[in-house]
């Protein structure tokens, strides 16, 4: 309590402004029906031809929170067990979930992934299997269940990586290399670091194309309100060649703040499910591997940690300032296994921890250098990186706000409410 009077009484000076909430209406492709789209492309991918009766197909699924995700396994199961084989759920995720098995099923159960609403076993081991070699004389490995399966269908979101740039980033071969590697088999690809990992992801990936059962990729889409945009069945064999396409198309529809060069960029709740850091890099501009892009935020402050996330606060180190209820919330276990399985502890590293949201926001604006943000600060607020639909900005932004290009409504929403520290909401003065 005296630490928290102490902050009080040192940040005082700063005037929290009010605010008004934006509602982009940014026009975006969006599929009217997941399931139907699904149905539709297994129809018509001629690797379906391959699955016969009895045949077991492992389903991998990874620890993102895709739109839909629940619907897509459902369809695909259900067109399995018509033509007679027999799925299964492995899940796909690295080191994800402490890189225990247990840990890994808790991930998927929290996603909405159960044996109860798929009627199929989830198959959770660490087990790998080295199945070749990369150029580079790396061992490639597999999830040893997923390896002996007669096919392999991952499930995977298609979409810029946080940390690194290349033909290949967040998507299919990555789920392939580094989700099915297990913590072994996504350590021995981290080992050269984000700079080569696209080239890693290439070599590693062709290596498993070759060697393992993958029937085919499907492939996820979404758009800048985190909706599926487009779904595709793409066979094993042409993974390589069309998933840059489709990651070309997926950074065309990759949402950004409208406004650069904040004083703070306030994010409400970080999460493992909404982004492999935990805040999506290409939205808030801050990365530790990356540096400093669009909306170039001086400071970034982030209030909680989303109950998904399991404890796993990886990437809270792109942040300044966070709360003491997010601090309460870590799991320091996944979070070092995440820094030991990717080689980079500096999206680990512990942020500034205020007791309140309202002492974290202070801290954030009085602590600002490349201008006075004690006084009308330039803030935009969100939800999540996943959900930029409804922001809320500051006064200082709202000559800029009319002319923002995409659509969008204005209202004004008042001044922040706190309750003993903790935000509620806003009042209209």
């Amino acid at each position: 309590m005296k630490d928290r009077e102490l902050f009080e009484r040192l940040l005082k000076e700063v005037e929290l402004p009010d605010f008004s909430l934006m509602e982009m209406r940014q026009e975006q492709p969006q599929l009217t029906d997941i399931k139907a789209a699904l149905a539709a492309g297994l129809k018509h991918c001629a690797a379906m031809r391959k699955v016969k009766k009895d045949d077991t197909v492992a389903i991998a699924m990874g620890s993102r929170e895709i739109n839909g995700l629940a619907d897509i396994a459902e369809t695909l199961i259900g067109i399995l067990k018509e033509k007679g084989a027999a799925p299964f759920i492995v899940p796909a995720m690295g080191s994800h979930g402490g890189a225990t098995a247990q840990g890994q099923k808790d991930v998927l159960y929290h996603l909405g992934i159960t044996e109860e609403r798929l009627g199929v076993r989830i198959a959770s081991s660490m087990e790998t299997e080295e199945i070749g070699t990369s150029n580079q004389g790396f061992p490639v490995c597999m999830d040893s269940l997923a390896f002996h399966a007669d096919h392999i269908i991952p499930i995977a979101r298609i979409k810029a990586h946080t940390e690194f740039r290349g033909p290949y980033e967040s998507g299919i071969l990555k789920m392939l290399v580094i989700g099915l590697g297990k913590q072994y088999g996504a350590s021995i690809c981290h080992k050269l670091g984000f700079p080569n990992m696209s080239r890693n992801l290439q070599e590693f990936g062709k290596v498993i194309l070759e060697n393992a059962p993958v029937l085919m990729g499907i492939g996820v889409i979404e758009n800048a309100g985190h909706r599926v945009a487009r779904i595709e069945a793409i066979p094993g064999e042409e993974i390589l060649e069309k998933e840059p396409g489709l990651l070309r198309y997926s950074k065309s529809l990759l949402p950004r703040i409208p406004f650069d060069h904040l004083d703070v960029l306030l994010v409400q709740e970080m999460g493992k499910e909404i982004s492999g850091a935990g805040m999506d890099t290409n939205i808030t501009g801050r990365s530790c591997v990356l540096g400093e892009d669009w909306p170039h935020a001086e400071k970034i402050c982030v209030w909680d940690l989303t109950e998904k996330s399991g404890g796993n606060a990886a990437g809270m180190g792109n942040a300044d300032v966070i709360t003491e209820r997010l601090h309460k919330k870590i799991d320091f276990t996944p979070v070092y296994v995440n820094a030991v399985t990717c080689h980079d502890t500096q999206g680990i590293r512990l942020p500034v921890v205020m007791e309140t949201d309202e002492l974290a926001l202070r801290m954030c604006l009085y602590t600002c250098i490349r201008r006075d943000a004690t006084r009308n600060p330039r803030i935009v607020m969100i939800k999540n990186t996943a959900d930029l639909r409804h922001i809320y900005i500051s006064e200082a932004l709202l000559e800029e706000a009319g002319h923002v290009e995409q659509p969008q409504m204005l209202k004004y929403v008042g001044s922040m409410e706190f309750v003993d520290g903790g935000f509620k909401g806003f009042r209209r003065r």
